[in-house]
This record gives structure tokens, sequence and C-alpha cells, in this order.
């Protein structure tokens, strides 16, 4: 067996460099050789096939990933959180995130009633890959999340792919939260949550309401995430203690004063509907993938991160499945207003006051989701810049806030350019792709954790692991096509499930390479397995529209990877080679 070992205590503390914070020069985007100039880039691109198959081939380790990429931000972060706030963080990035913005749109259009259904589905979902999550930042305590996972894991090139969806994520999930808030708070004074918007005739549907409320809530929002992460996480619980009384009091009211002839029909629009729905509200648990993040500054990581992950993720689903249930049975499904929907649902059973209150509870709870949000997207895109794949001048630490103030700017920016242009409905189908697509990586991961550790995994049980993890994804991949293409019957099906059965069962016989001592996921391999047949299962619902955007941001990210994150990665993983710009040797 492969020797784990937990690190806990991080790196050494470091005596900060002479250099100033506030810099800006070449050397501090593009300090690898293959950018000094023109003539050392060019001889570079010609090498780009041989430095992918290199790339390719590379898998990092704990160890780079906990300390030496560490190095890369000059100052360390600080450890100040423990369990407590670690639960409040979750329920704070997770809760507001999209049961109010997603749910009236979702149970209007898409599942009707049954959009508990569809919580119920998604949030089985989550949990799995809490478990995942939860195993690899008990191990690997940093602040890269799934990217460090999957590039410890899955090599270089895929963490990279997890990589870009991670900022399409951070940027796209954060803008739509901008155009969220902006709708609520307009909902409290007027019936027409656009009235503040610009409408640019010219511009394409969906992109044609300029939203400058979006931008403002985001700058405020990403500007006290710099200031420090003590502070920031002691607003987010005091907030999100007050959310989760009113959360109590709308579940409340919509029992008591709901109707359950509002239940029916409780399957407008079938199985179908329901499972399309589910891959949307998808968004509706994203986040603690962000708190996963803030590993690197948790005192405990083997303690708290198990009980704030698990424990908040569990409370969340059942809030989620009571609270969506609680709004069909208030108004019918198809008279639910698709933007405000709690707060209109409360106005039509006349209690305006009510209105006022879940507004401001929608309000708050979607400031604490920005809050943390920007946190764990800044500490994404700190760890993706120590690795050289975006420019190390993001990767820079501040050394009295101890927080990425150049990370947190640069998705800041981003995300409040696009907030001002894009509607909800085009930016929610294409967060929840990016997230869906990490968190089945992300259980594949674990997997190959479990059962291959290199120059120790003998080849023919390598061969075994492979086939049987082939037979899992296809089998999942094939009953999703099967449902998505509304074929009828049960033989597709069966088969379907049985070769996943089979390939789970294969796998199960094989000896685990490598066991966790302090924490870890139970019941290996089924349940990773069950976490990537429903994510895909999830991913084949969402639509053709969906597929587009996706494959279109996908292949900007890999020109961008082939043109420039290859070249600076590559110079990273061979730094004793000397470039030549007349004759490049050959590294490695």
């Amino acid at each position: 067996m492969a020797e784990i070992r937990t690190a806990e205590e991080g790196v050494p503390s470091r005596k900060a460099p002479a250099r100033s914070y506030w810099r800006l020069s070449k050397e501090d985007f593009f300090p690898e050789p293959s950018f000094e100039n023109f003539t050392a880039y060019r001889a570079a691109v010609s090498e780009t096939c041989s430095r992918l198959k290199d790339r390719l081939l590379d898998r990092s380790t704990d160890e780079t990933e906990l300390v030496e990429l560490r190095k890369q931000s000059e100052h360390e972060m600080k450890r100040c959180l423990t369990w407590w706030d670690l639960i409040w963080l979750s329920f704070g990035s997770v809760v507001g995130s999209g049961i109010f913005t997603i749910t009236g749109q979702e149970t209007r259009e898409t599942a009707g009633p049954a959009i508990v259904v569809s919580y119920a589905i998604s949030g089985l979902s989550a949990l799995l890959s809490v478990f995942c999550y939860t195993e690899f930042a008990v191990e690997i305590p940093c602040a890269g999340g799934s990217f460090s996972y999957l590039r410890i894991e899955l090599g270089d090139f895929v963490a990279f792919i997890a990589a870009g969806n991670i900022l399409l994520e951070a940027v796209v999930g954060a803008a739509g939260l901008g155009r969220s808030w902006s709708s609520y708070l307009v909902s409290i004074f007027w019936d027409d949550p656009d009235f503040l918007r610009i409408k640019v005739n010219s511009f394409a549907e969906g992109f044609n309401l300029l939203d400058p409320i979006a931008v403002v809530v985001l700058l405020i929002a990403n500007g006290i995430a710099m200031t420090g992460t003590k502070l920031t996480s002691r607003l987010n619980w005091i907030s999100s203690i007050m959310s989760a009384m009113i959360i109590v009091f709308i579940i409340v009211v919509g029992f008591a004063r709901g109707h359950t002839s509002n239940l029916s029909p409780f399957f407008p629009f079938g199985a179908k509907g329901v499972f399309e729905a589910a891959a949307v509200v998808y968004w509706s648990y994203t986040g603690f993938d962000m708190v996963a993040t803030m590993a690197e500054e948790t005192k405990k990581p083997s303690r708290d991160i198990p009980i704030g992950l698990l424990f908040s993720m569990s409370v969340i689903t059942v809030i989620y499945c009571l609270m969506s249930f609680a709004l069909s049975k208030l108004q019918k499904y198809n008279e639910i207003d698709p933007n405000a929907a709690y707060s209109v649902a409360f106005a039509k059973i006349g209690m305006d006051w009510a209105r006022y209150l879940v507004s401001v509870c929608a309000l708050k709870g979607m400031t604490t989701s920005l809050l943390v949000g920007s946190m764990g997207q800044a500490r994404y895109t700190t760890q993706i810049a120590r690795s050289h794949m975006i420019p190390p001048w993001f990767a820079l630490v501040h050394p009295k806030t101890g927080t990425p103030i150049y990370a947190t700017l640069l998705v800041t920016i981003s995300s409040a350019i696009i907030s001002f242009f894009s509607s909800l409905d085009v930016l929610s189908s294409i967060f929840s792709f990016s997230t869906l697509t990490i968190f089945m990586l992300m259980a594949v991961a674990l997997l190959v954790r479990r059962y291959y550790v290199r120059e120790v995994t003998e080849k023919v049980d390598l061969v075994k692991f492979l086939v049987c993890l082939f037979f899992v994804i296809g089998s999942s991949v094939g009953i999703a096509v099967l449902w998505n293409t509304n074929v009828e019957g049960w033989i597709g099906y069966s088969v379907g499930a049985v070769i996943w059965f089979l390939g789970n069962l294969g796998m199960a016989l094989l000896p685990k390479q490598r066991l966790t001592q302090v924490w870890g996921v139970p019941l290996v391999p089924w349940l990773p397995s069950l976490s990537i047949g429903m994510n895909i299962l999830l991913i084949g619902s969402l639509g053709t529209v969906a597929f587009w955007r996706f494959f279109i941001c996908s292949a900007l990210m890999l020109g961008y990877y082939l043109f420039i994150g290859l070249h600076a990665t590559y110079d990273v993983a061979n730094p004793d080679g000397q470039y030549n710009v007349a004759n490049p040797i050959e590294q490695k």
C-alpha cells in the first residue's frame, strides 16, 4: 500500500520578499523563457506537438500542490477558519445562489409542482460530489480545490480544461447572482423586474437589457472579500443566521397558507421535465466547492472540513425540498413569477409585508453567496495562477490582508462586464454545464486516486481498472442518450444498468492502492460511480443550446492553452533545461 500523509499545518512561514505587492511588469505576467522575446515564443510554438504530449502525460503531486506552488504567492494565506465558519460559509455560498432565482423559472416552465423531485435528485447528486470533495480537501488542503485534485490524479491537460470551466463557472455564476440581486431589489418597489434595466433594441435577445445595478453590487461584494478572510466569514455567518430564520418563516407560511389543489397536476411536463429542471436547479447547490478552496485557511482541515461540508449540505438539501414544495402550494405553477417567485407569491395571498421580508431574505442570501463566492473563486484563480496556466501575477497574496487581491479583481471585472449584458436564462445553462462537468471529473479522479498510484500499481491492474472505468462511464453516457432521445422500453436501460453494475463489480474486486487515514468516501467504487452517472444524466438533460455554448467556450479555452498556457506550464515543469532558440532542447 502506498503511504498517505495528510498535510495539516501547511508550509513554514517565509520572510516576505522586498518587492512591493503593487507592481505591474512583463516579468510578473510572463516570466517563462518561452515568452522572453518573439523569437523564443515562435520557437516554442513550433514545439507545440511535443510539448502537448509532455503535458498530457504529466501529473502533479500532493507535495507540489501543497508546498511548492504556494511559494508563487510570496505570502501565506492566514489559517483562521474553524468548522463553525465552514458550516456558515457553505450555507452562505449555497443558499441564495439559486433557490430564490431559478426555482420560479423552472417550476413554471419545466417541472411544475414536481420541482421538489428535481431538487431531491440534484441534492443527491450534490451530496455525492460533496463526499468526493471532502476526501480530497482533507488530504490536500490547498486553495486549488478541484483544480489541484484533478491536476494530481488526471493530469495537467484535464486540469486545464477544469480550470477553464472553473473560471467560467466563477464569472458566469457571479454575473447571474448580480442580475438576480437586481431583479429582487426592483421587485420590492415595482412589479416589473426589468424596470431599472436599460433596453437596447439593437442588441440580440438575452443581451439587450443592460443592468448597472448588478455591476455595482458585484463591485461592493468583491471589495469586502478583499479586506480579509476572517472579517468576511463573520459578516457571512451573522447574515446567514438571520436568513435561516426567515427561511423557516417562508416554509411554515407556505405550508400553512398554501393549498394542495395547486399541486395538481403534479407532473405537468412529465418525468423528462423533472430531469431537465434538475439539471438547471443544480445551480442552487453550487457553492460548496468554494468552501473546499478555503482548506488552506482552515485551522484543522481533517476535522473541520467534513463537519462543515457534509453537515451543511445535508441540511441545505432538506431546506430546498421544503422551500420548493412550499412555493408550489402557494401558487399554481403556471402563475408563478419566474423572476421573483417567492416575493410575488406572498403578495398574491395578501401578505404584502411578507413580500418585502422574503425579498430582503433573498437579497441577503444572494449577497452572502456573492461574498463567499468571491472568496472561493479568487482562491481557485490563485492556484491556477500558481501553476502558470494563467499569469502568476494573479497568484500574489497581499501581505497585510492575506487575500489574493489581483485574483479577486480578475473575477470581479469579468463578471461585472458579463452581468451588465447577459440575461439569467443565458447564464444558468452555461453555469450548470460547467459545474456538472467538473463534479463528474472529480468522481473519476477519486476512483483513480484509490486504484492507481504511479510506480506502485501493476500494469495489469491498471488495464483492468481502466476497462472497468470505461464500462461505468460508457454505460452512464448510453443511459443518458437513451433518456434524452425519448427512447421507450426497458431493454436499453436494463442493458446499460447491467454494464454499469459489472463495471463497478470488477472495480470492487481490484486491490485498492491507496487507503485514507483520516476521512474517506464510503462504498468505493459504488458512490463515486453513482455520482458519475447522475452528473452525466443531468448534463444530457440541459439541451442542445447549452452544449453549443459550452463547446464554443471550451474551444476558446483550448486556443488559449495551445498558444499560452501550454508553453508556460511546460517551462515550469522543466526548469533545468536551457531553452536554445536555434536548437530547442527536448526536455523530459
